[in-house]
């Protein structure tokens, strides 16, 4: 292995099983991920589409040789198929609630919604419970209620743009609220990739050969504060005046002949 080991790792065990198996040409070894890598991810392509979709993925390669200059070929070379994913927090916060009122022109009551989600993670194949609750304080009807989930996508390839696009819904005219009325009602949805295979360009888990995947999972960003937590970090930051060369305008120390200076002390 190039560059050796120098670490003191103590070995797994499926690698101890594999160099009793495999005997001394057995080499091990092991890598690290950086943690603010993407998770394995790929763009939907449509029906017809042809070629590797759009996505991220990750790969190992190995290759021998008879000398550091060698190159890797087909001949000495083996590549093996990483899918890196997101792990779930273990402490869950709040369930996560939302409140918006409507109102109508020249009218002075409004229309007050709540919706609300039973917990605030949710695993592959889980239904949603949707909590949704109306008050009517309009001179209107409401006449149908629709509760949708939607996916949004950051995507940065020339630009960047988001993506949004419903993976479930479920709509109903069963229910309606008159004027000076409530309705407190659960809606049960499920968003499934089986359900939305014709649909371009919609994230899913990164999938190994042409196994079956999952939507893509929600990404969690490093450095979290979750509600009623407090965060102190420190950054450090070193302004240097090689930096800042091309400033025009940049108020410089005074400085004596050709002798280099430094970014303008501050005023005391």
């Amino acid at each position: 292995i190039y560059p050796p080991l120098e670490t003191d790792r103590p070995l797994t065990r499926l690698q101890e099983r594999l160099i009793r198996k495999l005997g001394a040409n057995a080499y091990p070894f092991y890598f690290e991920v950086p943690p603010h890598c993407p998770a394995s991810v790929s763009l939907q392509p449509a029906p017809g589409d042809t070629g590797k979709p759009c996505g991220v993925d990750y790969e190992l390669k190995a290759f021998v040789g008879e000398s550091q200059e060698d190159k890797p070929h087909k001949r000495n070379s083996v590549r093996l198929a990483i899918r890196k994913i997101m792990y779930a927090p273990s402490k869950l916060g709040e369930q996560p609630s939302i409140e918006v009122s409507k109102e109508y022109i020249l009218k002075p009551n409004k229309i007050h919604l709540e919706a609300s989600l039973d917990k605030e993670l949710y695993h592959h194949g889980e239904s949603l419970s949707v909590n949704v609750h109306i008050a009517n304080n309009s001179s209107k009807t409401v006449k149908k209620i629709k509760v949708s989930v939607r996916q949004f996508a950051d995507i940065c390839l020339f630009s960047t743009a988001q993506y949004k696009c419903t993976v479930a819904e479920v709509e109903s005219e069963e229910y309606s609220v008159g004027p000076g009325f409530t309705l407190s009602k659960v809606f049960t949805i499920k968003p499934l990739l089986k359900h939305n295979k014709n649909k371009r360009g919609l994230a899913l888990d990164g999938q190994l050969k042409h196994e079956d995947t999952n939507l893509a999972s929600s990404t969690i960003d490093g450095c979290q504060v979750a509600p009623g937590f407090t965060l102190s970090k420190v950054f450090t930051l070193t302004p240097l005046l090689a930096n800042n060369k091309d400033k025009w305008g940049l108020a410089l120390d005074g400085q004596l002949k050709h002798e280099d200076t430094n970014l303008a002390s501050s005023t005391l």
